[in-house]
C-alpha cells in the first residue's frame, strides 16, 4: 500500500469545504465526498495524517452501504472515478478509492447515536447522575459493560471546532418532529443491531455508532459515513473485559496517546509519532479486512 499521505485534495477551479477529515465538493444537486488522510481527535485535526486512512474509511462505508441496501436507502451514486463529472474524473490519483459521488440532501440536524455498551460520554454522564442522555440506568454498571438494552442516544450537530451535545430522545423529537424522529430512531436501532450481530460473527464488538440522515425530497435516507472506525467503537471480542478501557480498532489509540501527553484538546493539533500512526493504520486495516473479508492492498 502506498505510503503517500493526502491531507488535502486540489482540483483546479474547484474549492472544497474542508471538514475535520473530508473535502466536500458541491456539484449542484450532488456532492463529491473525498476522505483525506487527516485524523482528528477531540474535534482537533492533528498535524500529520495516517497514510491510506481515507481509502480505508471510504471502502468500509461502501461495504456497509452495499450490505445495508435491502434495509435502508442511502445517498451513494457511484464511487467509480471514471463516472464522475469533469474535471473530477481526471484526478484519480487524488480521488480513487477515497471518494464517492452522493446525492445532496437536507441534512437532519440530529446525530443518531446507538449504544450497546457503556463507554465514552455515556459513561461520564452515568458516573455523574446514573443516566445516559437522561435515560435512567440501573446502579452498579462498570465502564464498558454491555447495556441491559440497546439505547438510542442522539446528539446535536456542532459546527467544526465545537463539541456535539448529547440530548434526550424527547429533545430529538422536538427538533425533528415525531414522524421523522420515530423513523430515524427505529432505523438506527435496526441497523445497529444487524451490524452488531454481523460484526460479532467476525470477532468484533460494535460498542456504539453514529448515523446521519438526510431528506432526499420527502424521503429520509442514510448519508455521510456509516459504521466506520471514525464513527463507531469497534473492540476485539477476544480481549473484551468490562471495568476498563478496551483495545480498539478505531482512533481510540490516538485519543489514548493524546491523553498520555496531556493534550489540552484545543487547536492546533500535534504531530503524531510514527508508532502511533502505524498502530492506528494497522487497526483500521484489521477492521476493514475482518468486516469485508477482503484484503486491503
Amino acid at each position: 500500500m502506498s505510503k503517500n499521505v493526502i491531507l488535502n485534495t486540489e482540483i483546479p477551479g474547484h474549492t472544497p469545504r474542508r471538514g475535520k477529515v473530508r473535502d466536500i465538493y458541491d456539484l449542484g444537486d450532488k456532492l463529491l465526498f473525498v476522505v483525506s488522510d487527516r485524523i482528528s481527535a477531540f474535534d482537533v485535526i492533528m498535524t500529520n495524517g495516517v497514510p491510506g486512512k481515507g481509502a480505508l474509511l471510504t471502502q468500509i462505508s461502501l461495504f456497509w452501504f452495499d450490505w445495508l441496501a435491502d434495509t435502508v436507502k442511502n445517498h451513494v451514486i457511484t464511487a467509480n472515478v471514471d463516472e464522475y463529472p469533469e474535471p473530477f474524473n481526471q484526478y484519480g490519483d487524488q480521488l480513487a478509492r477515497r471518494s464517492m459521488l452522493v446525492k445532496k440532501t437536507e441534512v437532519l440536524p440530529v446525530e443518531c447515536i446507538v449504544r450497546g455498551y457503556l463507554a465514552g460520554s455515556g459513561w461520564k454522564e452515568y458516573q455523574k447522575q446514573g443516566t445516559v442522555c437522561d435515560i435512567k440506568l440501573s446502579d452498579g454498571l462498570q465502564l464498558c459493560d454491555k447495556l441491559p438494552e440497546v439505547l438510542f442516544t442522539p446528539s446535536t450537530k456542532a459546527e467544526q471546532g465545537l463539541h456535539d451535545e448529547n440530548i434526550s430522545p424527547e429533545k430529538a423529537e422536538e427538533i425533528l418532529g415525531k414522524e421523522a424522529s420515530d423513523y430515524v430512531t427505529a432505523k438506527s436501532m435496526e441497523i445497529y443491531t444487524k451490524a452488531a450481530e454481523y460484526a460479532a460473527e467476525r470477532g468484533i464488538i460494535l460498542a456504539d455508532t453514529k448515523f446521519e440522515w438526510g431528506l432526499d425530497g420527502d424521503e429520509i435516507i442514510l448519508i455521510d459515513e456509516v459504521l466506520t472506525p471514525d464513527s463507531s467503537r469497534f473492540w476485539p471480542a477476544d480481549k473484551y473485559q468490562p471495568g476498563r478501557e478496551q483495545e480498539s480498532f478505531d482512533k481510540q489509540y490516538v485519543r489514548n496517546y493524546l491523553e498520555d501527553i496531556k493534550f489540552n484538546k484545543q487547536p492546533p493539533g500535534v504531530v503524531l509519532p510514527d508508532d502511533v500512526v502505524e498502530g492506528t493504520l494497522q487497526r483500521y486495516i484489521e477492521a476493514y479486512e475482518r468486516l469485508s473479508e477482503k484484503k486491503f492492498a
